[in-house]
């Protein structure tokens, strides 16, 4: 666990010293846990001994890292607590998978957060933004007629 907490607090250093030059952000200590975990799941497959239990830890915490920071970027309409509801608990099946190396199940979850981060965000919004034009339409064309009679 030591090398573990060592390795987040290096890649977050390090990810904060190139976010000084990179024309966008990345979230430091994001970067630091979901590196530290992804490296120990490289180690673990390429035979090093590595307890499963600290990289299992940190890819939860990466999971409702993820599940929080999407959270900020949802459309207006949308449930929150939906959004959560869903995410987190396929995510953590998702991870379930990846740390017992079942390929398929892993891949067959990945295939069902798409489709949840695309119903919360690009399923209905097309609709919505649609109509938020034709609302305006209409509201001028209202403002119009008053002016005009």
């Amino acid at each position: 666990m030591i090398i573990a907490v060592a390795s987040i607090l290096l890649i977050t250093l390090g990810v904060w010293l190139v976010n000084r030059i990179l024309p966008f952000q990345v979230c430091p200590i994001c970067a630091g846990v979901s590196g530290t975990w992804f490296w120990m799941i490289g180690a673990r497959i390429l035979g090093y001994n590595i307890d499963m239990l600290v990289p299992a830890v940190l890819m939860g915490g990466s999971v409702v890292g993820l599940a929080y920071q999407l959270e900020t970027k949802l459309p207006p309409h949308r449930s929150p607590l939906l959004w959560k509801s869903l995410f987190i608990p396929a995510g953590f099946l998702a991870v379930f998978y990846l740390l017992l190396f079942q390929w398929l199940g892993f891949v067959l979850v990945l295939v069902i957060l798409t489709a949840i981060i695309s119903l919360f965000f690009f399923v209905g919004n097309y609709y919505r933004s649609n109509k938020t034009s034709t609302d305006s339409r209409v509201s001028k064309l209202e403002r119009e007629m008053d002016k005009c009679c």
